[in-house]
């Protein structure tokens, strides 16, 4: 919770097996009031590590593609009260330290969006279920 606004972290899930318990852990849990997590159809065991961890989860029964993805993490954060929404990819392609600094700028009503790059600072990692990933580094 930040100035009294419920923060809900969505993870569109896929092939996250092997990332999101560190992606999970790094979570500020002082500003973080829940963290639910969309998998697309994963081949690994994704959904059976978000429920290890405890972590809220839907799972889509067919590979519907990102953007299906995003829009079924958008409606469960707001099914859940959520006043702010913070999109991390559970893949560790961006910093979840970051969460703080980010939502404070949303709570505090300077910005009504904010958006982070996962290109800048070295490119984008590979991995996941595919050989390479959806952006290839230098991207």
């Amino acid at each position: 919770m930040m100035h009294q606004q419920k923060v809900v972290v969505v993870l569109p899930a896929y092939c996250a097996e092997a990332t999101l318990e560190r992606t999970y852990h790094d979570i500020p849990r002082d500003v973080v009031d829940e963290v639910l997590l969309v998998d697309d159809a994963s081949t690994d065991r994704t959904l059976a590590v978000a429920a290890e961890l405890g972590i809220t989860a839907f799972g889509h029964p067919r590979n519907l593609g990102y953007g299906a993805n995003q829009k079924t993490c958008y409606r469960e954060a707001l099914a859940a009260g959520a006043d702010i929404v913070v999109m991390l990819h559970p893949d560790y392609q961006y910093d979840p330290r970051l969460i703080p600094a980010m939502v404070g700028m949303v709570a505090s009503n300077v910005y009504d969006v904010v958006l982070a790059s996962r290109i800048l600072g070295g490119g984008a990692l590979r991995g996941g279920c595919r050989s390479t990933s959806m952006f290839p580094t230098g991207f």
